[in-house]
């Protein structure tokens, strides 16, 4: 999905929904522009050089430009459309991505439709649109590469004592539930567990290798205050920070 991240868009048409009735068949050998689609409801078979392609709302399907293929009508439903065009972006079939929150993508169809509906600027509209990709391509990421991703936020982000589930599901485009279902999976705790060790971990390693004094590591750690990091860090270690860095600090070279 890199290539979808790092599309170039030239223009974006204004989206529409298509009723599709169960049966319906259609045929293009050459379309014109590339395509996003979701499903409200219902259900398409997609037929493209010899594959099928299921459209039904777990997924959008990105359909090429230039791309010659068939579909069906498994059962009747609605279905929204983003014609766009990209010099750029290369794809050679219809390519399925899948949604971990379909709501979430149709609620940005609506605004962006109600951006073109009220003649929004050409930058808000563009701003949306780009939102999506990148909502879409972090959407369809392996669980693993999803938690890398989410780890990496917030190792960024460890020094905000402000950090939590909430904000970290939010830029992850998940909800917090997922979220506490990764952790569960991959690290076997929950978000907020693996946020405090890690916070440890850090303030570790800047008692025994640096000069910093006690405060400021608790402010480099995003603990809220001083009492609060001396609590959490005794009931982890044994020791007081101080008596920790006291303890463990190398002084020879």
């Amino acid at each position: 999905m890199n290539s979808l991240r790092n599309a170039i868009i030239d223009e974006i048409h204004p989206p529409y929904t298509v009723y599709s009735e169960k049966n319906r068949v259609y045929k293009t050998s050459h379309r014109l522009t590339f395509a996003l689609t979701f499903c409200r409801s219902g259900q398409i078979t997609y037929t493209m050089n010899g594959k099928k392609y299921v459209s039904h709302p777990g997924t959008a399907l990105l359909l090429p430009q230039g791309g010659a293929y068939e579909l069906i009508g498994d059962s009747t439903g609605w279905f929204p459309v983003i014609n766009f065009t990209s010099t750029n972006l290369k794809c050679d079939d219809i390519i399925v991505l899948s949604l971990q929150h379909p709501q979430s993508c149709i609620k940005d169809f609506e605004t962006l439709n109600n951006l073109f509906i009220s003649n929004k600027s050409h930058l808000k509209i563009y701003s949306t649109f780009y939102d999506l990709l990148d909502k879409l391509t972090y959407e369809s990421l392996p669980q693993s590469k999803r938690m890398a991703s989410i780890i990496q936020y917030i190792e960024n982000h460890i020094s905000s004592p402000d950090l939590s589930n909430a904000e970290i599901a939010t830029q992850s485009y998940i909800s917090e539930v997922y979220l506490r279902k990764l952790f569960s999976t991959f690290y076997d705790t929950s978000p907020k567990q693996y946020i405090l060790n890690m916070r440890i971990q850090k303030a570790k390693h800047l008692l025994t290798n640096t000069a910093y004094t006690v405060t400021a590591i608790a402010e480099q750690c995003g603990f809220s205050s001083l009492y609060h990091f001396c609590r959490i860090f005794r009931s982890k270690t044994g020791m007081s920070p101080t008596e920790y860095a006291t303890t463990n600090r190398i002084y020879e070279i």
